[in-house]
Protein backbone atom coordinates (compact mmCIF):
# COMPACT_ATOMS: atom_id res chain seq x y z
CA UNK A 1 0.00 0.00 0.00
CA UNK A 2 3.00 2.27 0.06
CA UNK A 3 4.95 4.36 2.53
CA UNK A 4 2.07 6.75 3.23
CA UNK A 5 -0.20 3.93 4.37
CA UNK A 6 2.59 2.40 6.46
CA UNK A 7 3.30 5.70 8.18
CA UNK A 8 -0.41 6.35 8.80
CA UNK A 9 -0.88 2.91 10.31
CA UNK A 10 2.18 3.36 12.51
CA UNK A 11 0.84 6.72 13.72
CA UNK A 12 -2.58 5.25 14.55
CA UNK A 13 -1.04 2.30 16.41
CA UNK A 14 1.30 4.60 18.33
CA UNK A 15 -1.55 6.93 19.21
CA UNK A 16 -3.92 4.25 20.49
CA UNK A 17 -4.84 4.95 24.10
CA UNK A 18 -7.36 3.64 26.63
CA UNK A 19 -9.52 6.75 26.98
CA UNK A 20 -11.28 7.38 30.31
CA UNK A 21 -12.63 10.90 29.83
CA UNK A 22 -15.06 11.86 27.09
CA UNK A 23 -16.95 14.84 25.78
CA UNK A 24 -20.74 14.33 25.89
CA UNK A 25 -21.23 15.15 22.19
CA UNK A 26 -23.07 12.52 20.17
CA UNK A 27 -21.17 10.23 17.82
CA UNK A 28 -22.64 10.29 14.27
CA UNK A 29 -24.22 7.01 13.24
CA UNK A 30 -21.96 6.66 10.20
CA UNK A 31 -18.87 6.74 12.45
CA UNK A 32 -20.36 4.11 14.76
CA UNK A 33 -21.01 1.97 11.70
CA UNK A 34 -17.44 2.49 10.47
CA UNK A 35 -16.07 1.28 13.80
CA UNK A 36 -18.37 -1.75 13.85
CA UNK A 37 -17.53 -2.56 10.23
CA UNK A 38 -13.84 -2.58 11.11
CA UNK A 39 -14.54 -5.03 13.90
CA UNK A 40 -16.51 -7.23 11.53
CA UNK A 41 -13.54 -7.35 9.14
CA UNK A 42 -11.31 -8.92 11.75
CA UNK A 43 -9.84 -12.39 11.21
CA UNK A 44 -11.63 -15.22 12.94
CA UNK A 45 -10.79 -18.85 13.48
CA UNK A 46 -12.38 -21.00 10.78
CA UNK A 47 -14.12 -17.82 9.51
CA UNK A 48 -16.57 -18.39 12.36
CA UNK A 49 -17.17 -14.68 13.05
CA UNK A 50 -18.22 -15.38 16.66
CA UNK A 51 -18.46 -11.72 17.67
CA UNK A 52 -21.72 -9.94 18.41
CA UNK A 53 -21.70 -6.16 18.90
CA UNK A 54 -24.28 -4.78 21.34
CA UNK A 55 -24.51 -1.01 20.95
CA UNK A 56 -25.78 0.70 24.11
CA UNK A 57 -26.88 4.34 24.23
CA UNK A 58 -29.71 4.13 26.79
CA UNK A 59 -28.64 6.21 29.84
CA UNK A 60 -30.45 3.86 32.24
CA UNK A 61 -28.45 0.85 31.02
CA UNK A 62 -25.22 2.84 31.18
CA UNK A 63 -26.06 3.93 34.74
CA UNK A 64 -26.56 0.33 35.80
CA UNK A 65 -23.33 -0.74 34.11
CA UNK A 66 -21.45 2.13 35.78
CA UNK A 67 -22.77 1.09 39.19
CA UNK A 68 -21.62 -2.48 38.52
CA UNK A 69 -18.16 -1.22 37.56
CA UNK A 70 -17.97 0.96 40.68
CA UNK A 71 -18.75 -2.08 42.79
CA UNK A 72 -16.18 -4.26 41.01
CA UNK A 73 -13.53 -1.55 41.34
CA UNK A 74 -13.94 -1.28 45.10
CA UNK A 75 -14.15 -5.06 45.40
CA UNK A 76 -10.89 -5.55 43.49
CA UNK A 77 -9.14 -2.91 45.59
CA UNK A 78 -10.09 -4.90 48.69
CA UNK A 79 -7.86 -7.73 47.44
CA UNK A 80 -4.79 -5.56 46.95
CA UNK A 81 -2.12 -4.56 49.42
CA UNK A 82 -3.15 -1.33 51.14
CA UNK A 83 -0.75 1.01 49.30
CA UNK A 84 -1.59 -0.53 45.95
CA UNK A 85 -5.31 -0.45 46.73
CA UNK A 86 -5.15 3.25 47.53
CA UNK A 87 -3.36 3.93 44.26
CA UNK A 88 -5.89 1.88 42.32
CA UNK A 89 -8.77 3.82 43.87
CA UNK A 90 -7.02 7.05 42.86
CA UNK A 91 -7.08 5.99 39.21
CA UNK A 92 -9.94 6.75 36.85
CA UNK A 93 -10.52 3.37 35.25
CA UNK A 94 -13.65 3.83 33.18
CA UNK A 95 -15.83 6.37 31.39
CA UNK A 96 -19.14 4.52 31.34
CA UNK A 97 -21.23 7.50 32.43
CA UNK A 98 -19.47 10.06 30.23
CA UNK A 99 -19.05 8.19 26.94
CA UNK A 100 -22.23 8.57 24.83
CA UNK A 101 -21.92 5.11 23.27
CA UNK A 102 -21.13 1.73 24.75
CA UNK A 103 -20.27 -1.31 22.62
CA UNK A 104 -20.29 -4.66 24.37
CA UNK A 105 -18.42 -7.30 22.40
CA UNK A 106 -19.92 -10.70 23.08
CA UNK A 107 -18.63 -14.06 21.86
CA UNK A 108 -21.19 -16.61 20.75
CA UNK A 109 -19.67 -19.90 21.91
CA UNK A 110 -22.72 -22.08 21.40
CA UNK A 111 -21.21 -23.92 18.46
CA UNK A 112 -19.12 -26.86 19.77
CA UNK A 113 -15.40 -26.25 19.35
CA UNK A 114 -14.99 -29.43 17.36
CA UNK A 115 -17.44 -28.06 14.80
CA UNK A 116 -15.31 -25.02 13.97
CA UNK A 117 -12.16 -25.34 11.89
CA UNK A 118 -9.19 -24.57 14.16
CA UNK A 119 -11.01 -24.69 17.51
CA UNK A 120 -10.76 -28.41 18.14
CA UNK A 121 -7.12 -27.94 19.11
CA UNK A 122 -7.39 -24.37 20.46
CA UNK A 123 -10.93 -24.11 21.91
CA UNK A 124 -10.47 -20.48 23.01
CA UNK A 125 -9.55 -19.27 19.54
CA UNK A 126 -13.05 -17.83 19.22
CA UNK A 127 -12.29 -15.46 22.11
CA UNK A 128 -9.02 -14.48 20.47
CA UNK A 129 -10.95 -13.74 17.29
CA UNK A 130 -13.21 -11.35 19.21
CA UNK A 131 -10.12 -9.68 20.66
CA UNK A 132 -8.83 -8.99 17.15
CA UNK A 133 -12.20 -7.41 16.36
CA UNK A 134 -11.79 -5.12 19.36
CA UNK A 135 -8.33 -4.06 18.21
CA UNK A 136 -9.67 -3.28 14.72
CA UNK A 137 -12.44 -1.17 16.24
CA UNK A 138 -10.02 0.61 18.55
CA UNK A 139 -7.62 1.59 15.78
CA UNK A 140 -10.45 2.67 13.49
CA UNK A 141 -11.95 4.82 16.23
CA UNK A 142 -8.57 6.47 16.72
CA UNK A 143 -8.17 7.09 13.00
CA UNK A 144 -11.49 8.99 13.02
CA UNK A 145 -10.49 11.04 16.05
CA UNK A 146 -12.72 9.06 18.42
CA UNK A 147 -11.60 7.66 21.73
CA UNK A 148 -12.20 4.16 23.03
CA UNK A 149 -11.73 2.55 26.42
CA UNK A 150 -11.95 -1.14 27.24
CA UNK A 151 -13.65 -1.70 30.61
CA UNK A 152 -13.48 -5.11 32.24
CA UNK A 153 -14.47 -4.02 35.76
CA UNK A 154 -17.51 -6.27 35.72
CA UNK A 155 -18.69 -9.52 37.12
CA UNK A 156 -19.19 -11.28 33.75
CA UNK A 157 -22.45 -12.91 34.85
CA UNK A 158 -23.87 -9.58 36.04
CA UNK A 159 -23.05 -7.91 32.73
CA UNK A 160 -24.56 -10.84 30.84
CA UNK A 161 -27.74 -10.56 32.92
CA UNK A 162 -27.93 -6.82 32.28
CA UNK A 163 -27.86 -7.45 28.52
CA UNK A 164 -29.98 -10.62 28.71
CA UNK A 165 -27.42 -12.75 26.96
CA UNK A 166 -28.39 -16.37 26.38
CA UNK A 167 -26.45 -19.26 27.83
CA UNK A 168 -23.26 -19.81 25.88
CA UNK A 169 -22.80 -16.16 24.85
CA UNK A 170 -20.18 -14.38 26.97
CA UNK A 171 -18.86 -10.83 27.06
CA UNK A 172 -15.33 -9.54 26.64
CA UNK A 173 -16.16 -6.36 28.53
CA UNK A 174 -17.56 -2.98 27.60
CA UNK A 175 -16.05 -0.58 25.07
CA UNK A 176 -16.65 3.13 25.75
CA UNK A 177 -16.83 5.12 22.52
CA UNK A 178 -16.94 8.88 22.16
CA UNK A 179 -15.01 12.08 21.56
CA UNK A 180 -12.01 12.11 23.91
CA UNK A 181 -11.63 14.79 26.56
CA UNK A 182 -7.97 13.96 27.06
CA UNK A 183 -4.94 13.57 24.83
CA UNK A 184 -2.67 11.26 26.83
CA UNK A 185 0.89 11.22 25.45
CA UNK A 186 1.45 7.77 26.93
CA UNK A 187 -0.69 4.99 28.44
CA UNK A 188 -2.60 6.15 31.52
CA UNK A 189 -1.32 3.48 33.89
CA UNK A 190 2.23 4.24 32.78
CA UNK A 191 1.74 7.97 33.45
CA UNK A 192 0.30 7.14 36.87
CA UNK A 193 3.41 5.05 37.65
CA UNK A 194 1.23 1.97 38.08
CA UNK A 195 3.45 0.06 35.69
CA UNK A 196 5.86 0.77 32.87
CA UNK A 197 6.27 -0.41 29.31
CA UNK A 198 8.42 -3.53 29.11
CA UNK A 199 11.23 -3.16 26.54
CA UNK A 200 10.65 -5.18 23.38
CA UNK A 201 13.80 -7.23 23.85
CA UNK A 202 12.45 -8.56 27.15
CA UNK A 203 9.38 -10.10 25.56
CA UNK A 204 10.90 -11.50 22.34
CA UNK A 205 12.23 -15.05 22.62
CA UNK A 206 14.14 -17.02 20.00
CA UNK A 207 13.42 -20.62 19.09
CA UNK A 208 12.12 -21.79 22.49
CA UNK A 209 11.49 -20.72 26.10
CA UNK A 210 14.89 -20.32 27.72
CA UNK A 211 16.13 -21.97 30.88
CA UNK A 212 15.40 -20.18 34.15
CA UNK A 213 18.44 -17.99 33.86
CA UNK A 214 17.60 -15.16 31.51
CA UNK A 215 13.93 -16.11 31.21
CA UNK A 216 11.34 -13.28 31.19
CA UNK A 217 10.16 -12.22 34.63
CA UNK A 218 6.83 -13.51 35.83
CA UNK A 219 4.14 -10.79 35.65
CA UNK A 220 3.89 -8.91 38.94
CA UNK A 221 0.95 -9.71 41.21
CA UNK A 222 -0.29 -7.19 43.75
CA UNK A 223 -2.63 -9.53 45.58
CA UNK A 224 -2.50 -9.09 49.28
CA UNK A 225 -1.35 -12.31 50.48
CA UNK A 226 -24.58 10.97 36.29
CA UNK A 227 -25.19 12.72 33.52
CA UNK A 228 -22.18 12.79 31.14
CA UNK A 229 -22.05 16.56 30.55
CA UNK A 230 -22.18 17.30 34.26
CA UNK A 231 -19.59 14.71 35.16
CA UNK A 232 -17.31 16.00 32.43
CA UNK A 233 -17.92 19.55 33.61
CA UNK A 234 -17.15 18.65 37.23
CA UNK A 235 -13.89 16.98 36.23
CA UNK A 236 -12.96 19.87 33.93
CA UNK A 237 -13.62 22.38 36.69
CA UNK A 238 -11.44 20.46 39.13
CA UNK A 239 -8.64 20.29 36.54
CA UNK A 240 -8.59 24.08 36.36
CA UNK A 241 -7.73 24.48 40.06
CA UNK A 242 -4.24 25.63 40.91
CA UNK A 243 -3.38 22.31 42.51
CA UNK A 244 -2.42 18.78 41.40
CA UNK A 245 -5.26 16.71 39.90
CA UNK A 246 -7.40 15.02 42.57
CA UNK A 247 -5.32 16.67 45.28
CA UNK A 248 -8.17 16.10 47.76
CA UNK A 249 -8.17 12.35 47.11
CA UNK A 250 -11.41 10.53 47.90
CA UNK A 251 -13.06 13.85 48.71
CA UNK A 252 -12.40 15.05 45.16
CA UNK A 253 -14.23 12.01 43.83
CA UNK A 254 -17.15 12.78 46.12
CA UNK A 255 -17.20 16.43 45.02
CA UNK A 256 -17.23 15.37 41.36
CA UNK A 257 -20.18 13.12 42.11
CA UNK A 258 -22.04 15.94 43.87
CA UNK A 259 -21.44 18.33 40.98
CA UNK A 260 -22.22 15.65 38.40
CA UNK A 261 -25.77 15.26 39.66
CA UNK A 262 -26.34 18.98 39.19
CA UNK A 263 -25.87 20.20 42.77
CA UNK A 264 -23.83 23.23 41.74
CA UNK A 265 -24.36 25.77 44.53
CA UNK A 266 -24.85 23.55 47.56
CA UNK A 267 -24.05 25.26 50.87
CA UNK A 268 -26.17 23.23 53.28
CA UNK A 269 -28.44 20.25 53.62
CA UNK A 270 -30.72 18.26 55.90
CA UNK A 271 -30.29 15.31 58.22
CA UNK A 272 -33.33 13.03 58.06
CA UNK A 273 -33.23 10.94 61.22
CA UNK A 274 -35.83 8.15 61.39
CA UNK A 275 -36.57 6.20 64.55
CA UNK A 276 -38.41 2.92 65.16
CA UNK A 277 -38.61 0.27 67.83
CA UNK A 278 -38.27 -3.43 67.01
CA UNK A 279 -40.01 -6.49 68.45
CA UNK A 280 -36.74 -8.40 68.01
CA UNK A 281 -35.47 -6.72 71.19
CA UNK A 282 -37.72 -9.14 73.08
CA UNK A 283 -35.30 -11.90 72.06
CA UNK A 284 -32.47 -10.45 74.13
CA UNK A 285 -30.35 -9.00 71.33
CA UNK A 286 -29.75 -5.52 72.76
CA UNK A 287 -28.18 -4.16 75.93
CA UNK A 288 -30.36 -1.03 75.90
CA UNK A 289 -33.96 -0.59 77.04
CA UNK A 290 -36.46 -0.03 74.27
CA UNK A 291 -37.33 3.38 75.70
CA UNK A 292 -33.94 4.65 74.46
CA UNK A 293 -35.32 4.97 70.94
CA UNK A 294 -38.02 7.35 72.15
CA UNK A 295 -35.55 9.37 74.22
CA UNK A 296 -33.08 9.84 71.35
CA UNK A 297 -35.78 10.79 68.84
CA UNK A 298 -37.32 13.22 71.35
CA UNK A 299 -33.89 14.79 71.86
CA UNK A 300 -33.53 14.99 68.08
CA UNK A 301 -36.77 16.94 67.82
CA UNK A 302 -35.48 19.21 70.59
CA UNK A 303 -32.18 19.63 68.73
CA UNK A 304 -30.06 18.12 71.50
CA UNK A 305 -29.34 14.54 70.42
CA UNK A 306 -25.83 13.66 69.26
CA UNK A 307 -27.04 13.44 65.65
CA UNK A 308 -28.91 16.75 65.78
CA UNK A 309 -25.97 18.49 67.43
CA UNK A 310 -23.58 17.16 64.78
CA UNK A 311 -25.95 18.25 62.04
CA UNK A 312 -26.18 21.76 63.44
CA UNK A 313 -22.42 21.93 63.72
CA UNK A 314 -22.24 21.11 60.01
CA UNK A 315 -24.84 23.74 59.14
CA UNK A 316 -27.56 21.21 58.38
CA UNK A 317 -31.25 21.28 59.18
CA UNK A 318 -32.76 18.32 61.05
CA UNK A 319 -35.97 16.40 60.39
CA UNK A 320 -36.93 13.78 62.97
CA UNK A 321 -39.30 11.05 61.75
CA UNK A 322 -41.30 8.68 63.93
CA UNK A 323 -41.34 5.56 61.79
CA UNK A 324 -42.69 3.29 64.51
CA UNK A 325 -41.54 4.22 68.01
CA UNK A 326 -43.61 2.37 70.60
CA UNK A 327 -44.45 5.58 72.42
CA UNK A 328 -45.23 8.32 69.88
CA UNK A 329 -42.80 11.23 69.84
CA UNK A 330 -44.46 14.68 69.90
CA UNK A 331 -43.09 17.04 67.27
CA UNK A 332 -41.66 14.29 65.08
CA UNK A 333 -42.84 13.83 61.53
CA UNK A 334 -45.29 10.92 61.70
CA UNK A 335 -44.91 7.94 59.36
CA UNK A 336 -45.83 5.00 61.56
CA UNK A 337 -46.62 1.56 60.09
CA UNK A 338 -50.27 0.57 60.43
CA UNK A 339 -49.98 -3.22 60.41
CA UNK A 340 -48.57 -5.77 62.80
CA UNK A 341 -44.84 -6.07 63.40
CA UNK A 342 -42.88 -9.31 63.81
CA UNK A 343 -39.68 -10.38 65.56
CA UNK A 344 -37.80 -11.43 62.37
CA UNK A 345 -36.90 -14.87 63.74
CA UNK A 346 -40.38 -16.36 63.46
CA UNK A 347 -42.53 -13.67 61.84
CA UNK A 348 -42.03 -10.99 59.23
CA UNK A 349 -40.80 -7.60 60.36
CA UNK A 350 -43.77 -5.75 58.83
CA UNK A 351 -46.39 -6.12 56.17
CA UNK A 352 -45.55 -5.56 52.54
CA UNK A 353 -48.16 -2.79 52.46
CA UNK A 354 -46.44 -1.00 55.34
CA UNK A 355 -43.03 -1.33 53.69
CA UNK A 356 -44.40 0.20 50.48
CA UNK A 357 -46.18 2.96 52.41
CA UNK A 358 -43.04 3.85 54.36
CA UNK A 359 -40.99 4.05 51.15
CA UNK A 360 -43.66 6.32 49.65
CA UNK A 361 -43.69 8.53 52.74
CA UNK A 362 -39.89 8.70 52.64
CA UNK A 363 -39.97 9.80 49.00
CA UNK A 364 -42.02 12.84 49.96
CA UNK A 365 -39.66 13.71 52.81
CA UNK A 366 -36.61 13.21 50.58
CA UNK A 367 -38.06 15.38 47.84
CA UNK A 368 -38.69 18.19 50.31
CA UNK A 369 -35.28 17.83 51.97
CA UNK A 370 -33.53 17.93 48.59
CA UNK A 371 -34.30 21.63 48.29
CA UNK A 372 -31.79 22.34 51.07
CA UNK A 373 -28.83 20.64 49.35
CA UNK A 374 -27.22 17.46 50.70
CA UNK A 375 -29.54 14.88 52.26
CA UNK A 376 -27.98 12.89 55.10
CA UNK A 377 -29.51 9.66 56.37
CA UNK A 378 -29.63 8.87 60.08
CA UNK A 379 -31.45 6.31 62.21
CA UNK A 380 -32.13 5.31 65.77
CA UNK A 381 -33.75 2.09 66.94
CA UNK A 382 -32.78 -0.23 69.76
CA UNK A 383 -32.15 -3.65 68.23
CA UNK A 384 -31.68 -2.42 64.69
CA UNK A 385 -28.11 -3.71 64.41
CA UNK A 386 -29.71 -7.16 64.43
CA UNK A 387 -32.28 -6.05 61.87
CA UNK A 388 -29.59 -4.49 59.68
CA UNK A 389 -27.42 -7.62 59.86
CA UNK A 390 -30.35 -9.83 58.82
CA UNK A 391 -31.25 -7.53 55.93
CA UNK A 392 -27.62 -7.31 54.79
CA UNK A 393 -27.41 -11.12 54.76
CA UNK A 394 -30.62 -11.38 52.75
CA UNK A 395 -29.60 -8.73 50.22
CA UNK A 396 -25.94 -9.71 49.79
CA UNK A 397 -26.11 -13.47 50.42
CA UNK A 398 -23.89 -13.20 53.49
CA UNK A 399 -23.50 -15.71 56.28
CA UNK A 400 -24.66 -14.51 59.72
CA UNK A 401 -21.17 -14.88 61.18
CA UNK A 402 -19.91 -12.45 58.53
CA UNK A 403 -22.57 -9.84 59.30
CA UNK A 404 -23.31 -9.86 63.01
CA UNK A 405 -21.09 -7.51 64.97
CA UNK A 406 -20.65 -6.89 68.66
CA UNK A 407 -23.00 -3.93 68.87
CA UNK A 408 -22.92 -1.28 71.58
CA UNK A 409 -22.83 -2.80 75.08
CA UNK A 410 -23.15 -6.40 73.86
CA UNK A 411 -21.39 -9.39 75.39
CA UNK A 412 -20.50 -12.79 73.91
CA UNK A 413 -23.83 -14.40 74.86
CA UNK A 414 -25.76 -11.56 73.30
CA UNK A 415 -23.76 -11.81 70.06
CA UNK A 416 -24.53 -15.55 69.95
CA UNK A 417 -28.25 -14.81 70.32
CA UNK A 418 -28.06 -12.20 67.60
CA UNK A 419 -26.48 -14.71 65.23
CA UNK A 420 -29.18 -17.26 65.99
CA UNK A 421 -31.92 -14.69 65.34
CA UNK A 422 -30.27 -13.53 62.12
CA UNK A 423 -29.80 -17.12 60.91
CA UNK A 424 -33.49 -17.88 61.55
CA UNK A 425 -34.56 -14.69 59.81
CA UNK A 426 -32.36 -15.27 56.78
CA UNK A 427 -33.56 -18.87 56.47
CA UNK A 428 -37.08 -17.56 55.84
CA UNK A 429 -35.86 -15.39 52.94
CA UNK A 430 -34.28 -18.16 50.87
CA UNK A 431 -35.07 -17.71 47.18
CA UNK A 432 -36.55 -14.23 47.62
CA UNK A 433 -34.89 -11.54 45.51
CA UNK A 434 -37.43 -8.72 45.45
CA UNK A 435 -35.84 -5.92 47.53
CA UNK A 436 -39.14 -4.52 48.80
CA UNK A 437 -40.29 -7.98 49.84
CA UNK A 438 -36.99 -8.59 51.67
CA UNK A 439 -37.41 -5.24 53.38
CA UNK A 440 -40.82 -6.32 54.67
CA UNK A 441 -39.56 -9.74 55.75
CA UNK A 442 -36.44 -8.81 57.71
CA UNK A 443 -36.05 -5.04 57.53
CA UNK A 444 -37.08 -2.19 59.79
CA UNK A 445 -39.52 0.71 59.33
CA UNK A 446 -36.73 3.28 59.65
CA UNK A 447 -34.76 1.54 56.88
CA UNK A 448 -37.85 1.49 54.66
CA UNK A 449 -38.49 5.17 55.36
CA UNK A 450 -34.88 6.11 54.58
CA UNK A 451 -35.00 4.07 51.36
CA UNK A 452 -37.80 6.35 50.23
CA UNK A 453 -35.83 9.41 51.37
CA UNK A 454 -32.89 8.32 49.20
CA UNK A 455 -35.15 7.76 46.20
CA UNK A 456 -36.99 11.05 46.65
CA UNK A 457 -33.81 13.05 47.12
CA UNK A 458 -32.15 11.44 44.10
CA UNK A 459 -35.21 12.09 41.94
CA UNK A 460 -35.01 15.74 42.99
CA UNK A 461 -31.31 15.89 42.06
CA UNK A 462 -29.82 15.95 45.56
CA UNK A 463 -26.79 13.93 46.68
CA UNK A 464 -27.52 11.47 49.49
CA UNK A 465 -24.94 10.90 52.24
CA UNK A 466 -25.14 7.47 53.85
CA UNK A 467 -24.15 6.77 57.44
CA UNK A 468 -23.61 3.43 59.21
CA UNK A 469 -24.86 -0.02 58.30
CA UNK A 470 -28.55 0.61 58.98
CA UNK A 471 -28.38 3.94 57.13
CA UNK A 472 -26.44 2.48 54.18
CA UNK A 473 -28.80 -0.42 53.46
CA UNK A 474 -31.39 2.09 52.17
CA UNK A 475 -28.85 2.88 49.46
CA UNK A 476 -28.67 -0.78 48.42
CA UNK A 477 -32.45 -1.13 48.29
CA UNK A 478 -32.88 2.20 46.50
CA UNK A 479 -30.34 1.16 43.86
CA UNK A 480 -32.06 -2.20 43.41
CA UNK A 481 -35.44 -0.50 42.97
CA UNK A 482 -34.07 2.28 40.74
CA UNK A 483 -30.48 1.59 39.60
CA UNK A 484 -29.76 5.20 38.61
CA UNK A 485 -30.04 6.16 42.29
CA UNK A 486 -26.56 4.76 42.88
CA UNK A 487 -25.01 7.76 41.14
CA UNK A 488 -26.44 10.07 43.83
CA UNK A 489 -25.03 8.17 46.81
CA UNK A 490 -22.00 9.12 48.91
CA UNK A 491 -20.55 6.89 51.62
CA UNK A 492 -20.11 9.15 54.61
CA UNK A 493 -18.22 6.60 56.67
CA UNK A 494 -17.45 2.95 57.26
CA UNK A 495 -18.47 1.89 60.75
CA UNK A 496 -17.41 -0.95 63.03
CA UNK A 497 -20.39 -3.09 62.04
CA UNK A 498 -18.97 -6.14 60.28
CA UNK A 499 -21.26 -6.04 57.25
CA UNK A 500 -20.90 -2.32 56.58
CA UNK A 501 -17.76 -2.51 54.44
CA UNK A 502 -19.40 -5.26 52.38
CA UNK A 503 -22.48 -3.12 51.85
CA UNK A 504 -20.35 -0.21 50.63
CA UNK A 505 -18.46 -2.59 48.35
CA UNK A 506 -21.80 -3.73 46.93
CA UNK A 507 -22.61 -0.10 46.20
CA UNK A 508 -19.17 0.58 44.72
CA UNK A 509 -18.58 3.46 47.14
CA UNK A 510 -15.46 4.57 48.99
CA UNK A 511 -16.12 5.95 52.48
CA UNK A 512 -15.01 9.48 53.25
CA UNK A 513 -14.35 8.67 56.92
CA UNK A 514 -13.11 5.67 58.87
CA UNK A 515 -13.44 6.68 62.53
CA UNK A 516 -14.74 3.38 63.97
CA UNK A 517 -17.99 5.12 64.94
CA UNK A 518 -20.77 3.31 66.81
CA UNK A 519 -23.06 6.27 67.32
CA UNK A 520 -25.65 5.93 64.56
CA UNK A 521 -28.04 8.91 64.41
CA UNK A 522 -26.44 10.14 61.19
CA UNK A 523 -23.34 11.40 63.01
CA UNK A 524 -20.92 10.01 60.43
CA UNK A 525 -23.05 11.27 57.54
CA UNK A 526 -23.11 14.78 59.02
CA UNK A 527 -19.36 14.83 59.64
CA UNK A 528 -18.80 13.73 56.05
CA UNK A 529 -21.33 16.28 54.78
CA UNK A 530 -19.35 18.99 56.55
CA UNK A 531 -16.26 17.88 54.62
CA UNK A 532 -18.18 17.87 51.35
CA UNK A 533 -19.54 21.36 51.95
CA UNK A 534 -16.04 22.60 52.78
CA UNK A 535 -14.70 20.93 49.65
CA UNK A 536 -17.34 22.60 47.49
CA UNK A 537 -16.44 25.94 49.05
CA UNK A 538 -12.78 25.29 48.30
CA UNK A 539 -13.60 24.66 44.67
CA UNK A 540 -15.53 27.92 44.47
CA UNK A 541 -12.79 29.97 46.13
CA UNK A 542 -9.48 28.42 45.07
CA UNK A 543 -7.38 30.01 42.34
CA UNK A 544 -7.55 28.61 38.84
CA UNK A 545 -4.99 28.14 36.14
CA UNK A 546 -7.16 29.80 33.51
Amino acid sequence: MGAAATEALAAVVAGRRDIRRYRPDAVPEDLITAVLEAGHRAPSVGHSQPWRFIVVTDPATRDRAAAMADRARVDQAAHLASERAARMLDLKLEGLREAPVGVVVACDRRTPATGVLGRATFPDADLWSCATAIENMWLTARAHGLGMGWVTLFDPDELADLLRLPEGVITLGWLCLGWPDERPPSPGLERAAWSKKTPLEQVVLRERWPADEGAPQQPVSHLRGPEPTRLVGATDSADELLSPPESLGVLDRALNRVLAVGAQDVTGGTLVLAGADHPVTGLGVSAFPAATTHDVLAATVAGTSLGAATAKGAGLAVVGVDAGVSQAVPGAHGARPAGERGDLASTEAMTLADAAALVAAGREIGTEAAASGLVCLGEVGVGNTTVAAALACALLDLEPQDAVGLGSGSDADMVARKREVVAAAVARTQGERDPLRLLAMVGGPEIALLTGVALGAAAAGAPVVLDGLAASLPGVIAARLEPAAQAYLLAGQVSRERAHALVLRELGLEPLLDLRLRSGEGVGACLAASMVLQGLAVRRIAARTR
